[in-house]
């Protein structure tokens, strides 16, 4: 039903799509348009982690630079059948995560240093448990698709607006329609856009508390992630606007329009199910648990060491 429900939404985002290409350049213009969407599209299927993880200034990590944030992204993977994805660090003090690749083979999941200072390993077990759902529904390609489109449309749009589209027989709507269709379609393009997130959100909040089997841990780190994310900026978020979906929980600040239509459901509606699903699945036996041993979930994560090296996550 999710998946019908996506393909839907994206359907209705490439309607949107040539109907602006439509009224800016009629049936030739439609046709060019769609042709360069394409070629966008393309190029994101097959570089779109690398975009992304260079745009946020991303170093990968493994066992030894950081075995045990490794160490839980390994754990998790193994549990939810995927391959070993990448695992990357984001030098942001926002704690915050996200995941890329267009496929479980070609998989990347990067965590900020704000994230692996501020939550236990629990908690970062299950925000690393939501992005390989992601991972797990072929959600991270779904969105940046739409994400292309979505772009594409609002690059139409202005068009029309300096242009006022064609006048001719093959435009019956002229100037007018075209000054409506860069007021409207942006519009209409957040809004499939955001749809498709927020659906995508629940699913994989779902199915990253059964991969890490701790709804709890999961409702305790989108808390405290949605306060801390409110307060501490990401520049890099902030300059790429349209990559804020990728996010567990928006990373933009909201004081500017590109935050006029959230990707994202509200956290407290999130919270609220995923506690709903903790009543529901009882206690969490302690051999289930993907966070670290020897009880280091409970203390917090990214200290130093008395020798003055670098703590635990790397």
């Amino acid at each position: 039903m999710n998946m019908m429900r996506t393909a839907l939404l994206l359907a209705a985002l490439t309607a949107i799509f040539m109907a602006v290409g439509y009224l800016v350049g009629g049936v030739g213009g439609m046709g060019i348009a769609f042709l360069v969407a394409a070629g966008m599209n393309v190029f994101s299927y097959w570089n779109s982690d690398k975009m992304v993880l260079s745009m946020y200034g991303a170093r990968e990590v493994d066992e030894r630079t950081a075995p045990e944030y490794y160490g839980i992204v390994k754990r998790l993977a193994a549990r939810a059948g995927l391959p070993m994805p990448k695992v990357f660090i984001i030098d942001s003090p926002q704690p915050n995560a996200f995941a890329t690749g267009r496929n479980p083979q070609n998989a990347a999941v990067a965590a900020s240093a704000g994230l692996l200072r501020t939550l236990s390993a629990d908690e970062v077990a299950g925000v690393m448990a939501h992005e390989l759902a992601h991972v797990k529904h072929h959600d991270t390609l779904t969105m940046t698709i739409t994400a292309t489109i979505a772009g594409a449309v609002s690059m139409l749009a202005n068009f029309a607006f300096f242009f006022g589209g064609r006048r001719d027989s093959n435009s019956p709507f002229g100037a007018i329609g075209a000054i409506a269709a860069a007021l409207l379609a942006p519009i209409a393009a957040m809004l499939v856009q955001m749809a498709i997130s927020r659906s995508r959100e629940y699913a994989a909040d779902r199915m990253g508390a059964e991969i890490s089997g701790q709804p709890r841990a999961l409702a305790s780190a989108l808390s405290k992630i949605a306060g801390e994310a409110s307060r501490i900026p990401n520049e890099a978020a902030e300059a790429n606007p349209a990559t804020a979906h990728l996010f567990i929980i928006n990373p933009l600040s909201g004081q500017r329009m590109d935050n006029l239509f959230s990707t994202h459901p509200a956290t407290e509606n999130r919270i609220a199910a995923l506690m709903a699903m903790d009543r529901e699945m009882g206690p969490a036996p302690a051999a289930s648990r993907v966070g670290l041993p020897g009880g280091f979930g409970a203390r917090r994560a990214g200290g130093s060491t008395a020798s003055g090296r670098q703590g635990p996550w790397g």
